[in-house]
């Protein structure tokens, strides 16, 4: 099970964290920040698959992904698979690409809902139910869809 997802920057500002088991704020908080201080502390050349009983108790992994000023984390336990939850950092970061034109901090800072609701279409109450890019992006772009069509035809006949 998926336990938490996590993007943030190279300074420790959280961009995104969503949180699969119930924590109260104050505890979701130190967390983020022990995170942190484990990556920005690890060299370049090291693996990228980190024990984290220490940070979020037993049967506990972290797999994340430094790209640009980015850190994509995803913490889980021991029923996944750590080089598929790698390829699932890699198949968040494609459909942002795809959805954001080379997707940069900025992109998910303004487009928070959006980003949700792809990292949504990917995982489910902790459970992976999507690893394919273009169904991610099919499900989204009907989602945007849905929510857009009723305003632009309330527009066009000005009776909003």
């Amino acid at each position: 099970m998926i336990k938490a997802v996590m993007v943030m920057n190279t300074q420790g500002k959280t961009r995104l964290a969503k949180f699969y088991e119930y924590l109260p704020v104050e505890k979701q908080q130190e967390l983020i920040r022990g995170i942190f201080a484990v990556l920005c502390s690890r060299a370049e050349n090291v693996s990228n698959f980190i024990d984290a009983e220490s940070i979020f108790g037993p049967d506990s992994r972290l797999v994340y992904k430094h790209f640009a000023t980015l850190y994509f984390v995803f913490v889980f336990d021991s029923s996944e698979n750590e080089l598929a939850v790698l390829d699932l950092i890699q198949v968040f970061v494609e459909t942002l690409d795809k959805c954001f034109q080379n997707v940069c901090e900025l992109d998910i800072v303004f487009n928070y809902s959006k980003v949700h609701t792809i990292l949504d279409e990917m995982i489910f109450g902790g459970q992976v139910v999507e690893t394919s890019s273009s169904e991610i992006m099919k499900a989204v772009e009907e989602i945007s869809k849905s929510f857009l069509y009723p305003f632009l035809l309330c527009l066009s006949k000005k009776t909003c």
